[in-house]
């Protein structure tokens, strides 16, 4: 793997260039990704108005929900 300033890096992203190359993922590691399940009793209303949000973004109900909370609960 070449050695590259990050400087240089930036501006290759920037210019969409592709930066694989530069980036060693082998000791990468994603956090705060575990899952833990719910249930969550909401009233016929609520499911229906996030039926039709989700329908308009072509989405399932679980994935728009996830987003609505991520929108509000983010740090």
């Amino acid at each position: 793997m070449k050695t590259i300033k990050a400087e240089e890096l930036d501006k290759m992203f920037d210019d969409g260039q592709d930066i694989s190359a530069y980036i060693d993922t082998s000791k990468g590691k994603r956090v705060n990704i575990e899952q833990k399940k719910v249930d969550l009793d909401l009233p016929i209303w609520m499911i229906k108005q996030l039926d039709l949000e989700a329908k308009k973004l072509g989405v399932a109900r679980q994935a728009i929900m996830k987003m609505f909370l991520a929108q509000h609960l983010e740090p």
